[in-house]
C-alpha cells in the first residue's frame, strides 16, 4: 500500500539525491505556484515560466531550507520574488503578458499535448481582461479555486487561510468579476456601436422619391427595468435614511423659529448645504475610487487615500459648522447692533415636534455606523449604537425642555459634539473589524495591511483642531 510522503519526507529525499521525490513536490505545488504567478503576471505562459524557474530555484537551493515542514510558504516566498522581479525586467503593468483582444488569433496560447484542453489565445485575453481589474486579494483565490476544482478546502490550505475567510474572498471577487465583465461587454458594445457615417452611406442609397414609413411599436422594451433594479436601489438608499432624517429635523427646526422671509432664505439655504454635503461625500469618495482603479493602487494606499478623504470631508463641515454656529449667536434682530442681542434660533415649539428634531438629528448622526455596523454583521454592535443613540436622544429631550433662542442653541450644538464624541469612540473600536468583514479577511491580517495608527491620529487631530477653532473663533473672545 502506497503512503502519501509528507513535505519534510519529500525533502529529505530530495536532498539525497531522488527526482522522483522532487517530482512529487513538483506536482503537489505546481497548481498553487502556477496560480499565484498567472494572477500577478496575466499570461498563461509567462506563469508557467515562472513557476518552472521557481522549482528549479528550490531545487538548487534546497539545503538552504531550515524547517522543513514548511516547504509550501517557502516555494510561495520563491515564487513572488520571480514574479516581481519579471514585472520589474519587462517595466510594465502585470497585464502585459495577456494579447490584446485584437490581436489575439484563434490558434493554442502555448503547445499542449493531444489529450489537454488548450485555451486559444482570444480566450487567455478575455479571460484576463476580465480578472486583471480585481484586486489580488480577491483574485488569487478565485483563480486557485477553479484550478482546484472548486474545493475551499483546498485553497483555505494552500493559501494558509480559514474557510471563512476564502468564502468571503471568493464571494466578494465573484462580485467584482461579474462588474468588470459587465463592464467589458458594455464597453465593448458601445465602440462596436454604427457611427455617425453609417447614416451618411443610408441616405446616399437612398431612392429619389422617398415611400411612407409606418412608425409603430415605440417603447414596448421598458417592461420589467423598475423590477430589475429594485435591489439596487434598496441598496443604495439605505444611507440615505439618515440624510432625510437630518433634513427633517433642521427643516422643522427652522420652520419653528422664523417667519416669513427668513423661513424662505434659511430653507434655500439648508437644501444648498445639503446638496453640497452629498455631493462633496459620493463625488468624493467616487474619485478616490477612480484613481485607485486608474492607477492601481494597492491596498494600502486605496485605504490611506480613503482616510484621508475621508479626515478631510469631516474636518471640513466641523469648521463650517462652527462658524455656522458662532454667526447665529452674533445675528442681530431688526434695528439692533450687532453683537449686542442674540436672536432666538431654537422656538419652543410643542413636545411632539421637538421630539421630531431631536429623534431626526440622533439618526441623522448614528444613522451612518449603524449602517456599517450591520452591513459588516457586526449584530452586538448595531445594538449598542442603536441603545446609545436611543438614550443621548431622550437625554436631550428633557435636557433641551424649556431653553430657547441660544441657550436652546447651546443645547442643540452641546448634544451634536457629544453624539460625535460617542461617534468617533465606536468608530476607532470597530473599523478594523468592519474592514476585514468587507475584505473577507482576518482582523490580525487588516492590521498587517493597512496602518492602524491612521485614523485613531486623524481622529484625534480632527478634535485638537475643532476645539481650538472653537475657541479662537469664539465672538466673545475677539470682543474683550
Amino acid at each position: 500500500m502506497h503512503t502519501e510522503l509528507n513535505d519534510a519526507d519529500l525533502v529529505a529525499e530530495s536532498l539525497g539525491g531522488s527526482r522522483d521525490a522532487f517530482r512529487q513536490i513538483v506536482e503537489r505545488y505546481q497548481t498553487l505556484i502556477c496560480s499565484l504567478a498567472y494572477s500577478a503576471i496575466g499570461s498563461v505562459s509567462q506563469s508557467e515560466d515562472v513557476a518552472q524557474e521557481t522549482f528549479i530555484s528550490a531545487w538548487k537551493d534546497l539545503r538552504l531550507l531550515r524547517e522543513r515542514d514548511k516547504l509550501r510558504a517557502w516555494l510561495c516566498s520563491i515564487a513572488r520574488n520571480r514574479i516581481h522581479r519579471s514585472l520589474r525586467q519587462a517595466g510594465r503593468e502585470p497585464a502585459h503578458g495577456a494579447v490584446p483582444l485584437d490581436e489575439a488569433h484563434d490558434s493554442p496560447a502555448r503547445d499542449a499535448l493531444p489529450s489537454e484542453q488548450a485555451i486559444s489565445r482570444e480566450e487567455e485575453a478575455i479571460l484576463w481582461r476580465s480578472l486583471e481589474r480585481i484586486p489580488e486579494l480577491y483574485r488569487e483565490p478565485l483563480v486557485l479555486f477553479y484550478r482546484e476544482h472548486q474545493s475551499i478546502e483546498s485553497v483555505a490550505v494552500e493559501l494558509e487561510l480559514s474557510e471563512d475567510a476564502v468564502k468571503q474572498r471568493l464571494s466578494r471577487g465573484r462580485k467584482l468579476l461579474q462588474e468588470e465583465v459587465q463592464a467589458f461587454v458594455e464597453g465593448a458594445l458601445r465602440r462596436t456601436a454604427p457611427s455617425q457615417a453609417f447614416s451618411g452611406v443610408v441616405l446616399a442609397g437612398l431612392p429619389l422619391a422617398a415611400g411612407s414609413a409606418a412608425t409603430a411599436g415605440v417603447g414596448a422594451g421598458a417592461k420589467g427595468s423598475a423590477a430589475a433594479k429594485s435591489g439596487f436601489l434598496a441598496l443604495w438608499l439605505a444611507p440615505f435614511v439618515g440624510i432625510f432624517a437630518g433634513f427633517a429635523s433642521q427643516w422643522l427646526m427652522i420652520r419653528t423659529s422664523a417667519t416669513g422671509r427668513e423661513r424662505r432664505a434659511r430653507t434655500i439655504a439648508l437644501i444648498i448645504a445639503w446638496i453640497l454635503a452629498v455631493g462633496f461625500a459620493v463625488g468624493g469618495e467616487y474619485a478616490v475610487q477612480s484613481l485607485g482603479y486608474r492607477f492601481r493602487w494597492n491596498d494600502r494606499t486605496c485605504f490611506a487615500a480613503m482616510a484621508g478623504f475621508w479626515w478631510f470631508f469631516f474636518m471640513f463641515w466641523a469648521t463650517w459648522i462652527t462658524i455656522v454656529f458662532w454667526r447665529s449667536q452674533t445675528r442681530p434682530q431688526p434695528g439692533e447692533v450687532s453683537g449686542e442681542v442674540l436672536q432666538p434660533v431654537l422656538a419652543p415649539g410643542e413636545p411632539g415636534t421637538r421630539a421630531l428634531v431631536v429623534a431626526g438629528t440622533h439618526l441623522m448622526l448614528f444613522w451612518c455606523m449603524i449602517f456599517l455596523s450591520w452591513r459588516a454583521h457586526d449584530r452586538t454592535t448595531t445594538m449598542i449604537i442603536a441603545g446609545i443613540m436611543l438614550a443621548m436622544g431622550i437625554w436631550h429631550f428633557f435636557h433641551s425642555r424649556g431653553k430657547t433662542g441660544a441657550a436652546g442653541a447651546r443645547a442643540y450644538i452641546g448634544q451634536i459634539a457629544l453624539c460625535s464624541a460617542a461617534i468617533l469612540a465606536i468608530f476607532n473600536l470597530r473599523f478594523d473589524v468592519w474592514l476585514a468583514s468587507r475584505y473577507g479577511v482576518s482582523v490580525a491580517e487588516v492590521h498587517r495591511m493597512f496602518p492602524i495608527w491612521m485614523v485613531p491620529l486623524l481622529s484625534l487631530i480632527l478634535v485638537i483642531w475643532t476645539g481650538l477653532f472653537l475657541t479662537l473663533t469664539n465672538p466673545k473672545r475677539r470682543l474683550r
